[in-house]
């Protein structure tokens, strides 16, 4: 894996390798996978949490209670739920998406599977999923997990991120294109 000059991917990345093999020597990969999943999605849906994974005015201790009163009742037990106590006792609770982030590409990648990021004006369904998927397995050569958020800005069609690789069909980027090119010839 590519190693960045952020210090929070550096915290991630290692947090998610560890996370990692424990649940490859539990044979929990899938069971890890999903719970991160359903904890990125009340991430985003909610400011409260956001706020208090990024916030510095809470405490270790506020956190930790925080954390283990949300995944109990999320019921993200077991391995995730630890995970998610140790890393609020540790402070890192800042860089837990970037942990999940690179707990999916670990995780597609000893699958053989190569990971995208979408983003989609709309959500899509699972049989536009599963085009896009096939599509996206004919550009990389192997199987695409992908990863699909929701943008409304973008007014219609997608952002692919495949590695470094950007591919940009939303309306928004080429209307913006247009507006450049007009202002260039007037």
């Amino acid at each position: 894996m590519a190693q960045s000059s952020s210090p929070i991917s550096g915290v991630a990345e290692r947090y998610a390798g560890s996370l990692f093999e424990l649940a490859l020597q539990a044979n929990l990969v899938a069971k890890v996978e999903a719970d991160l999943n359903s904890f990125a999605a009340m991430l985003e849906g909610s400011a409260d949490l956001t706020r208090l994974i990024n916030s510095p005015v809470f405490s270790s201790e506020d956190q930790a209670k925080a954390i283990a009163a949300i995944a109990d009742k999320a019921g993200i037990t077991g391995l995730t739920g630890n995970f998610l106590r140790v890393v609020a006792q540790n402070r890192r609770l800042f860089a837990v998406p970037g942990m999940i982030k690179a707990f999916r590409q670990i995780a597609a990648e000893h699958r053989g599977e190569t990971s995208a990021e979408v983003v989609s004006a709309h959500a899509l369904t699972a049989a536009q999923q599963t085009e896009l998927k096939a599509a996206l397995k004919s550009v990389a050569g192997k199987d695409v997990a992908i990863t699909v958020t929701v943008d409304p800005s973008l007014l219609g069609g997608l952002v692919v991120k495949i590695g470094s690789r950007q591919i940009d069909t939303s309306l928004k980027t080429k209307l913006n294109s247009l507006k450049l090119a007009l202002k260039e010839v007037g």
